[in-house]
C-alpha cells in the first residue's frame, strides 16, 4: 500500500512533496528531533540563499543512496509576497497618518471585526473587508483612496510602492541559528546503514562554508540514542545475569554453560529477521533483551538436572546428561512454546501500531525457536565435553565371584 501511494499520488498531484507516516509517530517525532521523517539533514547558518543552495545539494545526494524515499526540503521554496512600503515624505506633504493608511490596509485585506453575533450561547465575530475585485491585484490596491487632514482623497499608489516579490514563507530556527532540513524516509534497508552511506557520501560531495553546519536528525537521531544505551544495558545485563548464575551454581563453569543459551537465543532472532526481511531496530534489540530470560531460565533447568545427577556416583556422565535433558524436556518445552505462542498474533499482525510490534515479537519467536532446539541439542552436547575430564569413564566395582584360575579346596 505504501509503495503504491508513493508511486500515485505524484502522477495525481504534481509539484507537491508527500511524506507517508502515522499521525502519532509524526507528532511525537517532531517535538523530540524536530523532523517527522526517518532521517533528516539539518543545515543551519546566517544566509537562506546559502543554505536553500546546500539544501539543494543535500537533497541531490540523499536521493542518490539506495533506500531512499519521500525526499524533499522541509522548508518551502520562496514565494511571491505582496510588499507595500510607505513614503513617509509623500504622506507628510499631503498630510496623512501612518495609522490611518495602515488601518485602511488592514480593513481592506485583512479584514476587520465591527461586531458580533449571538446565536443562542454561541458568539460570533461580524467581519467585513474589501470586496474581491477591490484587492485582487497590485493595481487594485494601489488605487484604494486614503483620506487627509484636510479632506481630500489620495490612491494608495501615490504614497508607497506597492509590488509582489519572492520572500521567504517560512524561517525556521534552530538554537538561534536558521536551519533548512532535507527530510528522507527509509526502506528497504536498516537506518544505520542508510546514515552511514549517507553521511559518508555528504562529507565527500558537500562542502560547508565558514559559519555553516550540518546535524542529523529525524527517527535515526531517537535510533542513536537507543543505541548508545542498549550498548550499556546489553553488557551490564549479561554481567548481573552471569554473576547471579555463579552464585545459583557456584562456579564459572556451569554459570558460563547457562549462559551459552544467550547467544543461541541470538541465532533464530537474526535467522527470522532475516528470512521476513525485517531491518534491525530499536523494538527488534527490545527483543534481543527479553529473550535473555527465557534463554537462561532452560539453561538453568536442564544444567541443574544434570549436575544433580552426576552426584551419584554410580551414575555415569553419559546417562547423566540423557537423563537429565529427558527429565527437563516437558518444564522446557512447556515454558517455551507457551511463551512462543503468545508473541505469534503480534509477528503476524499488520495494523496501527505493527512497524513496532512485528520486529519485536519476529525476534521473540525466532529466538525461542532456536533456544528450544540448541537448549536440547547444543547444551548436553558442551555440559558433556566440558564435563568428560572431571567425570571420566568411572571404575567398575569389585565383583565377589571367585578368580577363574582359583582351585577349589578339597576336603
Amino acid at each position: 500500500m505504501v509503495h503504491h501511494l508513493s508511486r500515485e499520488l505524484p502522477e495525481v498531484i504534481p509539484g507537491a512533496t508527500f511524506n507517508i507516516t502515522q499521525p502519532i509517530i509524526d507528532t511525537v517525532t517532531e517535538v523530540v528531533t524536530g523532523s517527522s521523517a526517518d532521517l533528516a539533514v539539518i543545515l543551519s547558518g546566517p544566509d537562506l540563499g546559502v543554505l536553500r543552495s546546500l539544501a539543494q545539494e543535500s537533497l541531490d545526494v540523499v536521493r542518490s543512496v539506495p533506500g531512499a524515499a519521500d525526499s524533499a526540503i522541509e522548508q518551502e521554496a520562496e514565494q511571491p509576497q505582496l510588499t507595500i512600503q510607505l513614503d513617509r515624505e509623500k504622506m507628510a506633504r499631503f498630510g496623512v497618518r501612518v495609522r490611518d493608511v495602515q488601518d485602511l490596509i488592514e480593513l481592506a485585506i485583512g479584514g476587520r471585526v465591527v461586531s458580533g453575533l449571538f446565536e443562542g450561547e454561541r458568539r460570533f465575530d461580524i467581519s467585513v473587508r474589501f470586496a474581491a475585485s477591490a484587492r485582487a491585484d497590485a493595481n487594485a490596491i494601489g488605487s484604494m483612496l486614503v483620506p487627509t487632514r484636510a479632506g481630500a482623497r489620495i490612491p494608495l499608489s501615490q504614497l508607497a510602492r506597492i509590488e509582489v516579490v519572492n520572500g521567504q514563507s517560512i524561517i525556521a530556527r534552530r538554537e538561534n541559528r536558521r536551519q533548512i532540513a532535507v527530510r528522507t524516509n527509509i526502506r528497504g534497508r536498516d537506518q544505520g546503514g542508510f546514515a552511514s552511506d549517507l553521511q559518508q557520501k555528504f562529507g565527500r560531495t558537500v562542502k560547508l562554508p565558514d559559519g555553516y553546519r550540518v546535524e542529523w536528525g529525524g527517527q535515526f537521531d531517537n535510533l542513536e540514542r537507543a543505541r548508545k544505551r542498549l550498548s550499556l544495558v546489553l553488557p551490564l545485563t549479561i554481567g548481573i545475569i552471569f554473576v547471579l548464575l555463579f552464585f545459583t551454581f557456584g562456579t564459572t563453569k556451569d554459570a558460563g554453560l547457562v549462559l551459552l543459551n544467550v547467544p543461541f537465543s541470538f541465532v533464530g532472532g537474526v535467522l527470522f529477521l532475516w528470512l521476513r526481511g525485517i531491518n534491525l531496530s530499536v523494538s527488534a534489540a527490545v527483543g534481543f533483551v527479553s529473550l535473555f530470560g527465557v534463554a537462561v531460565m532452560s539453561g538453568v533447568l536442564v544444567v541443574s538436572e544434570i549436575n544433580s545427577r552426576l552426584r551419584h556416583e554410580e551414575t555415569t556422565l553419559h546417562d547423566a546428561v540423557v537423563a537429565g535433558t529427558l527429565s527437563q524436556l516437558r518444564p522446557v518445552l512447556m515454558m517455551i512454546v507457551v511463551a512462543m505462542l503468545g508473541m505469534v498474533p503480534a509477528a503476524r499482525a499488520t495494523g496501527i501500531g505493527s512497524d513496532v510490534q512485528r520486529p519485536l515479537a519476529t525476534v521473540v519467536v525466532g529466538g525461542l525457536v532456536s533456544t528450544l532446539l540448541l537448549t536440547f541439542f547444543a547444551l548436553p552436547s558442551l555440559c558433556y565435553l566440558v564435563n568428560k575430564r572431571q567425570f571420566g569413564p568411572r571404575p567398575e566395582p569389585p565383583s565377589s565371584d571367585p578368580l577363574p584360575n582359583a582351585q577349589p579346596g578339597r576336603s
